[in-house]
């Protein structure tokens, strides 16, 4: 990917997300990183914008409302409609920009009469809706209403724009008008670039689908995307798969959108033929490592994640894995098909038949259904005593509330992991790893750097934060060409564990068995490396996390703005 220079950089940026400030998911992560180089290039020049969907007895802990010079004083005095209110402060993230929560209650009252304007205005069809849209729309409504309102009190502009073009007259001076550009991630914010275009139409729009809705919903129904991908209407799929208005609303604000992006080139051939609209910009995510501890904690970080891991191994299935057991874990959202939790247990199967150099402990990681942290494994590792026999389910961090329809513990049951073979032992961790689990009582990022090793062997993944994240902690991984991730490696990179601390897997709609074994080939041989060659490839894979990072990779979104606000300069 070559990295074009901005020519034109707006004065004042929102970014409308229902992840600001509300940690649901990957673009919380996109958001929350990007901001930090954000504030670097042009301090407070950026606002996001994210749903007040808080309480006082249950607060957002990464907002802090206080004053904002400008803001607050708009605030106060806003005139927004009935059931709108909003909450002016700080996202409490390295950076802390400003942020601006907006309640959008009100909104559902004129729900159907906002529906029929944007059927008339962009063909947007809300007929079926159901489920999470009617929320979506409504917050993207009251989004696009506060940021109209902000951007006609002369916030953050050397004067006030009107809202619509003024007609041109004989002898007047040209004026000036401010570059103001509104960013608006996935279709649960559409709503809101549709409204600024229909009453705002100079502020210049961008719109970011992360993953399009059509194209994740054929996947999460077991149907081959890649295979046929040339085959697909994604009109007719939408029908088909009752996701009309989800993708009527995406579809619409992706043409109507004067620069429309994307994060990988995978996604936009599916941007291509699903949404019929090729991305101007692919903007890939980058990261910042601040969640990576300095050099001087590095090893004794890595040090008591080891023990945790191979502790907790220990006392469920009485293996007696000392430090030299190889450890490799996945995680992710517990997608079993998309996230190729499939194919990574099948591949800790195949391990058993390999020449491994080193006793295997691969973790699931994924929060499921959790019911509670298993009583008689806390009070294994508590007493800290050796024992070689292993518990009831061994496999098992947390009982479940579903264990007969749950994807993962079925499938290491079918497998026979149940049955101890110190070789190679499965365990799943069906919980949301913050810390406070019961059994670890460490994050996500704590644990993954006593890993030897990761795996992402995803099906549907747009771009693929967990093994970037992996590789920051100099954890080498292996994942698919199906992400978007992967995809920039093998753009950027050898396909070697030496040259970057990853190998990218082959993988389509027809060979399974075949990433299936050659995962566990990649594993089989980091098993087996020596300590020197292992240390070239950690060295490798925090390379690979330093080129990725937002600084390089902002340039990207820098270009999707000026080619927004040359599209919007057409319109004046």
């Amino acid at each position: 990917m070559d990295i074009k220079p901005a020519t034109q950089r707006p004065e004042l940026l929102f970014e409308v997300s229902w992840e600001v400030c509300n940690k649901i998911g990957g673009i919380y992560t996109v958001l929350s990183t990007k901001a930090k180089t954000l504030q670097k290039i042009s301090k407070d020049t950026t606002v996001f914008i994210g749903p007040d969907v808080w309480s006082q007895t249950n607060p957002s802990p990464w907002f802090t409302e206080c004053n904002v010079t400008g803001l607050s004083k708009w605030s106060k005095n806003a005139h927004l409609p009935e059931g709108i209110s909003v909450r002016v402060g700080r996202w409490e993230i390295p950076g802390r920009p400003i942020a601006v929560l907006v309640k959008f209650d009100g909104m559902y009252a004129v729900k159907d009469e906002f529906y029929g304007e944007m059927w008339e205005r962009f063909g947007v069809d809300s007929l079926h809706a159901y489920g999470d849209y009617d929320e979506g729309c409504a917050f993207a409504h009251a989004a696009g209403i506060v940021i109209e309102s902000i951007i006609l009190s002369g916030y953050g502009q050397a004067s006030p724009i009107p809202a619509v073009p003024e007609p041109p007259r004989r002898g007047r001076k040209k004026k000036i008008i401010p570059t103001i550009v509104a960013h608006f991630d996935e279709w649960t914010t559409g709503m809101g670039l549709l409204y600024l275009k229909w009453k705002m139409p100079r502020v210049a729009t961008v719109f970011t689908t992360h993953a399009t809705s059509i194209g994740r919903s054929i996947c999460g129904n077991d149907k081959p995307l890649y295979d046929y991908m040339s085959g697909y209407n994604g009109d007719q799929m939408a029908r088909e798969l009752n996701m009309e208005a989800k993708h009527s609303l995406e579809k619409a604000v992706a043409h109507q959108a004067d620069a429309f992006t994307t994060v990988s080139e995978i996604t936009a051939r599916e941007c291509e033929q699903l949404l019929e609209r090729r991305p101007d910009v692919v903007t890939p995510n980058g990261f910042e490592k601040n969640f990576v501890p300095a050099a001087y904690k590095f090893d004794a970080a890595r040090a008591e994640a080891r023990a945790s891991l191979i502790n907790t191994a220990n006392a469920l299935t009485g293996a007696g894995y000392d430090d030299n057991a190889f450890v490799v874990i996945t995680g992710g959202r517990c997608e079993y098909r998309n996230k190729g939790l499939d194919i990574y247990l099948d591949m800790a199967s195949a391990l058993r038949n390999m020449d491994t150099c080193r006793k295997i402990i691969a973790y699931v990681m994924v929060p499921a259904w959790p019911k509670e942290p298993r009583a008689d494994l806390q009070e294994r590792i508590s007493a800290n005593t050796p024992t070689d026999t292993p518990l009831q389910e061994p496999v098992l961090t947390h009982w479940l509330n579903n264990p007969e329809s749950d994807s993962v513990i079925c499938r290491t049951r079918s497998l026979g992991f149940c049955n101890i073979d110190p070789r190679v032992t499965v365990i799943y961790v069906p919980c949301y790893l913050n810390g406070t689990d019961g059994i670890f009582n460490l994050s996500y990022y704590d644990l993954l750097i006593g890993a030897d090793a990761t795996v992402f062997p995803s099906y549907y993944e747009p771009w693929g934060y967990t093994p970037l994240e992996s590789v920051a902690f100099g954890v080498p991984t292996v994942t698919t060409s199906l992400s978007g991730f992967g995809q920039w490696v093998l753009e950027t990179y050898q396909n070697y564990f030496e040259e970057c601390g990853v190998n990218v897997i082959g993988r389509g709609d027809s060979n399974y068995q075949d990433v299936v074994t050659n995962i566990a080939h990649a594993i089989e041989y980091l098993t087996c490396a020596d300590s020197r060659t292992t240390a070239r490839i950690r060295k490798a894979a925090m390379n690979t996390a330093a080129k990725a990072s937002w600084s390089n990779f902002i340039s990207y979104y820098d270009e999707a703005y000026s080619i927004a606000l040359a599209n919007a300069s057409k319109r004046l």
